[in-house]
Order: structure tokens, then sequence, then C-alpha cells
């Protein structure tokens, strides 16, 4: 078991503010449980489904892969706030033993989305695909919910946006293994899916068998009910500005990134015109990711060290908003490289000081997990607003050009939010 001492508290371990540093090895299984959630989550969105729903209705592929995107990320507006406020009430004990709140909900998570996978790989029908990707979202954000939890729980502030770095990368590489995987190696859809839910499973389940949960006494768990649930899941934006700001920023820029990456695939076949679509996919995945490791930790070190955030975020807008107007100009292959490279360096900022910069302005320590889950659905509602806005861009609005300065412009706002936060420099 890897664990972390902590300091003495008047509040139980679950919910002191953490003091002390976490080891490498707890970081490195985070990381590899993380990776394992964003293959689930991204190889599924950008290579398996497309090449899915084209086999079933070619002629309606852009309409048809709008519709299933939104009820994934449908599911997911509700299962990870909900996830998460389950999570922090969590108080299980098996033989006389109390157990931890938070990885009950990461083994579960990623048993059921594997076992979701696999009955996903088999539907062929639109409806059977959008309900399977529906559960397997549902499933993959309760996984998602404990996880997000992990930093503030256990990361000292001085320390957030480094972890935090090395946490947000597999939100890229994810992709890219998934897409080697299931472009190089499982080059079947049904084997594609099946090997994305074995690795689910192998790299998700050691963070939950091998790292310290801290158990949740009785007497600190909030109340359980459903009016409480409900309730709880308003954060007044009036009590707690700082947050409402957060979310925004998140919101705005992470709906810039569903316009501009969901269409990827069906940009390099319809308006690059590229000979092989599928390779050219993955050589843009490979520079992004490259692009995004070069920075993402860097920045987050930095950031931790000055003890700044909001120039991070800013600039990490600019720079993407630049790599979607190259995109929107000049619609080729060469144009799509440095793009690729460009949007990585700036999310990989994003990624690593974001997520430091919301663990600091969290309402309350006995609520984290759900008040990351709202901050999630920041993440999660893009791709159900992105694909409603996407499709009718592309196919009656002006297509690619438009949809990529709209990416520019939405990003350029998301990151501006972020002045408006003023507990956090």
């Amino acid at each position: 078991m890897t664990t972390i001492n902590p300091t003495p508290t008047s509040l139980p371990l679950a919910l002191a503010e953490p003091t002390v540093r976490v080891p490498r090895t707890w970081t490195t299984l985070l990381f590899a449980a993380n990776l394992g959630l964003w293959m689930a989550f991204f190889t599924p969105i950008q290579v398996l489904l497309p090449i899915q729903i084209a086999r079933i209705d070619a002629g309606a592929k852009e309409s048809m892969l709008a519709w299933v995107m939104a009820a994934g990320a449908l599911a997911a507006i509700i299962a990870n706030p909900l996830a998460g406020a389950l999570s922090d009430r969590t108080c299980l004990r098996i033989g006389g033993r109390e157990l931890g709140r938070r990885h009950a909900w990461t083994s579960g998570g990623a048993v059921l989305a594997a076992a979701g996978l696999v009955l996903l790989a088999h539907q062929q029908t639109i409806l059977g695909v959008a309900l399977g990707w529906a559960g397997v979202q549902t499933c993959l954000n309760a996984m998602l919910a404990s996880l997000t939890a992990a930093v503030p729980d256990r990361v000292p502030v001085v320390q957030r946006a480094a972890v935090s770095g090395w946490v947000g990368i597999p939100q890229s590489l994810g992709l890219v293994v998934g897409a080697v995987l299931t472009t190089a190696v499982f080059t079947g859809l049904i084997s594609g899916y099946i090997a994305i839910a074995i690795a689910l499973l192998l790299l998700g389940l050691p963070f939950a068998l091998r790292t310290t949960d801290d158990p949740l006494p009785r007497s600190h768990r909030p109340p359980l009910s459903i009016r409480t649930l409900l309730t709880d899941m308003w954060i007044s934006p009036r009590r707690h500005p700082d947050f409402a700001w957060a979310w925004g920023t998140r919101f705005l820029v992470q709906l810039g990134n569903a316009l501009g990456t969901l269409y990827l695939l069906y940009f390099l076949t319809d308006g690059v015109h590229h000979p092989d679509p599928e390779t050219g996919l993955l050589v843009l995945i490979l520079l992004y990711t490259a692009g995004m490791m070069a920075t993402a930790v860097v920045s987050g070190r930095i950031s931790d060290r000055s003890g700044r955030r909001k120039a991070f975020v800013i600039w990490s807008g600019v720079e993407m908003a630049v790599a979607a107007l190259i995109l929107a100009i000049w619609p080729t292959f060469p144009a799509a490289i440095v793009a690729a490279i460009l949007l990585g360096g700036g999310y990989g900022v994003y990624l690593a000081v974001d997520a430091a910069l919301i663990t600091e302005v969290l309402p309350a320590a006995t609520n984290r997990a759900k008040d990351l889950g709202v901050i999630n659905i920041a993440n999660a509602a893009p791709q159900v607003l992105g694909p409603l806005l996407s499709a009718p861009i592309v196919i009656h609005l002006g297509g690619y050009p438009t949809l990529y300065v709209l990416t520019a412009v939405v990003t350029l706002l998301g990151s501006a939010f972020v002045l408006k936060i003023r507990a956090v420099r």
C-alpha cells in the first residue's frame, strides 16, 4: 500500500487539508488510472464511434454522431456530480473494518464501464449505440468523480499544479495509446472496444487497490436524502463567485475544445481531402499529445513556485485560439500539423494550471467530490452543446471555417473569464 502520513488535525483525515507532499508512486498510480479512464473516454469519441456510426448510416454520419455524443454527455452531466455527492457520503464497513469513501467508486466504475464497452461494440443501430454510450459514460463518470477528488483530498496546494499536470497528460496520451491500439494493433471494431475495456481495468484498478483511502466517520457524513442531494447540486454564484467564474472558464474553454475536435476525422476526410484520414488523425493526435506533454508539468511547476494561476490560463486560451484560426484559414494537412502542436501546447498549460486553480476555490472540504462533479458538468455539458452547434454549422452555416472561427472566439472568451476570480492570483 502506498501511504501518506498526514499532519495532526482536529478534522478527520478524510476532510483535513493535506500538508504533506504526495510521493511519486502515488502520482504514478493516479496517472495510470487516469490513462485508462481517458482511453475509455476519448478513443470511442475520436476513433471507434465515428467508424461504427459511419458503417450504420454513412449518409447522415455527422448528425448521427452528434446525437450519440449528446446522449453520452447528458448521462455524464447527471452521473458525475451525483456520483461525487454519493462518494462524499460513502461510509463502508466490511468485516468490522471501515473503508474509504473514494476507491469503491473508482473500482466499481471501471468494472462496469469495461462491461459496457464490450456491449457497445456489438450494437448495430444508432439507438443501441446511443444507449450503450450513455451507459458507458455513466460508469466512467462515477470513476472520474472519485479520481478527480483525489487531488484536493491528498495533494497540498503548493504541489497541486505540478501533480495536476501529470494527471492532465493522460487526457491526450490516452487517446494516443487508444488510437494506436485500435488502428494499428486491434484493427477490428469489436476487438478495438475489447482492448480498451481491458486496458481500463489493468490501468485503473491498481490505484484503488494499492493506495490509502481514508474513511469518513459517520459523525461527519453530510445528510443523505434525495432532497439533500438535489439541493446540494446548486452552488450559489452570489455566495461563491470565484467558484462560479471558475466554472464559466472551464465551460467555455471545453466548449471550444469540443467544437474544435469532434469532427477532426471528418474534417480530414471532407475538408482537407486527406488520402488516409485515419492515419492523418493519428499523426495529429501524436503531435497534439507531444505539445501537451511538453508544457503540462513544466507550466504546473512554474505556477506552483510563483503562486500564480491566471496568467497561465489566459496564455493557454490565446494559444488554442490561434490554433483554431489556422484550421479555419488554411484547411491543409501541413497547417493542421502546426495547429495540432499549438493546440496541444496550450491545452497542456490550461489543464495543469486550471485544475489547480479550481481546487483552491472549492466551497467546502465535506463536498469536494460533489463540487468537482459540478465543475465536471462544465466538461460534459459542452459535449452536448458542441455537437448540437457543430452539426448545423458544418452542414448549413459555412462548414469547417465557420466552425473553427467560432472555436477561437469561445476559447478566448473562456480564458478571459479567469480575470474575474479574486481569491487566486
